[in-house]
């Protein structure tokens, strides 16, 4: 039996501005990141969106970014890795105690945007990011960017390590994401992202902009939701892996 996670980026409005549909996207997905108020997300979008994930069954993980509200977290900064490792610490710890708060526990741990790309080629800053899960609870699984250095640091750290794919990113051939300065980087057709994702789920298998065939771990699949017809791209992918015989699972917290 083939199984695989989705996971949706969430709880990334902020005060009186609303971004992306959580309610309708929590239909689809397994797994919940949930913004920690650094790249996007206040502490009552925060707590409001944890429980609305709780509600739907959906696995709760912490979203946490780079301290750029006014980028959305998308813009690189100049952190040395022990910063990295006590912003991390800090986002992780905010939302398990909006888990706590809602009877809930945190899952997982997944980086936003520019800290995500950097933590996926830079090993320094890919350590202190497992460092950091890891003193918060070693039982939290750490996901990044399939094969990248984050990955392997969530080895080196003892941690549960799941490898990410994407169903509505296009790659380049190095297996790295397209940035999304291209204007081909986001796949806005519902059925072509659905086929991706089919063909990630059982042939571990994605096609580069140039047609490379790239081989491709995936334990979890991202489904973006803050960009029009995001709901009706996860309902797609979600009906065709269904129909492929995928079964679609939240992720779990490791075993101590």
């Amino acid at each position: 039996m083939i199984r695989i996670d989705l996971n949706g980026d969430m709880g990334e409005s902020f005060g009186t501005w609303a971004l992306g549909d959580d309610d309708a996207m929590l239909r689809h997905v397994t797994s919940a990141n949930i913004a920690c108020g650094f790249h996007a997300g206040d502490p009552t979008t925060m707590r409001r969106t944890v429980r609305l994930a709780l509600d739907r069954g959906v696995a709760v993980g912490a979203h946490p970014g780079y301290p750029d509200l006014a980028g959305f977290g998308r813009r690189a900064m100049a952190c040395t890795p022990d910063e990295v490792r006590d912003l991390v610490t800090y986002q992780v710890g905010a939302l398990a105690a909006f888990a706590a708060a809602e009877g809930g526990r945190l899952a997982h741990v997944k980086p936003h945007g520019a800290l995500y790309n950097a933590a996926a080629r830079d090993q320094r800053l890919a350590d202190a990011i497992a460092e950091a899960v890891r003193a918060v609870d070693p039982t939290l699984v750490l996901v990044g960017l399939a094969g990248s250095e984050l990955m392997a640091a969530a080895e080196r750290a003892g941690l549960a390590a799941a490898h990410e794919a994407f169903a509505d990113r296009a790659y380049g051939a190095d297996g790295h994401l397209v940035p999304r300065s291209d204007p081909a980087a986001v796949i806005d057709d519902p059925a072509r992202a659905a086929a991706q994702a089919v063909d990630l789920a059982l042939h571990r298998r994605v096609h580069a902009l140039d047609g490379t065939a790239l081989t491709i771990r995936a334990d979890t699949l991202c489904l973006h939701g803050d960009a029009p017809g995001a709901e009706a791209r996860a309902a797609a992918i979600r009906e065709a892996l269904a129909r492929a015989g995928v079964t679609v699972a939240r992720l779990a917290r490791a075993a101590r």
